[in-house]
């Protein structure tokens, strides 16, 4: 950060009073600018013993496979932010069951939460960041080419769960160096 949003000052890297991590102060006014945690909020869509999956028509990954979820927006819970990506990227609407998965990502700054919801319909389609949008079984999911790991830890949790019917909320520690080099998070 170059500039103070409050009064267009310019900012240093300092530890303010009080503080214990360095962050953005401006040299003019003191504002303190926080930089925190970005938090992705997503679907896992179901419709029976499928599971829908969006091929994304943008980067990170073009054209791999995800489950439907972005950035939240401001004001917006993180069910509301689950339901509009799910509306945005696959036009499918659903009803959300419970939150199923979080992935904390230190290193990259992410939080991803991830919730069950059930389709309430079958008519979906891509989206303007979706090449194109499918139900899967666990047979049919494209594992080589899922986009990103915190989606493939999600839909092997899922489906393994699926067999005992038993969809128990789950947190975890995604610590570099514990994906495959090749597949970002």
């Amino acid at each position: 950060m170059k500039y103070c949003g409050q009064c267009g000052g310019s900012t240093e890297k300092r530890v303010p009073a009080g503080d214990s991590r360095e962050r953005d102060v401006c040299i003019d006014c003191g504002e303190i600018h926080y930089s925190n945690p970005k938090i992705i909020a997503g679907c896992i869509p179901y419709y029976g013993d499928r599971v829908l999956l969006c091929k994304r028509a943008i980067e990170p990954r073009h054209g791999y496979w995800t489950l439907p979820a972005g950035f939240m927006e401001n004001q917006e819970t993180t069910q509301e932010g689950a339901i509009r990506e799910t509306w945005e990227e696959a036009l499918a609407k659903v009803k959300i069951d419970h939150l199923y998965r979080v992935f904390n990502v230190p290193q990259i700054s992410q939080v991803y939460m991830l919730f069950k919801a059930e389709l309430t319909a079958l008519d979906f389609g891509p989206g303007e960041e979706s090449l194109e949008v499918k139900l899967f079984t666990e047979e049919e999911i494209p594992w080589d080419d899922l986009a990103f790991h915190t989606v493939h830890k999600t839909l092997k949790a899922y489906f393994e769960d699926a067999k005992t019917g038993e969809f128990n909320f789950a947190i975890e520690d995604l610590i570099h160096g514990e994906r495959p080099a090749q597949i970002p998070y």
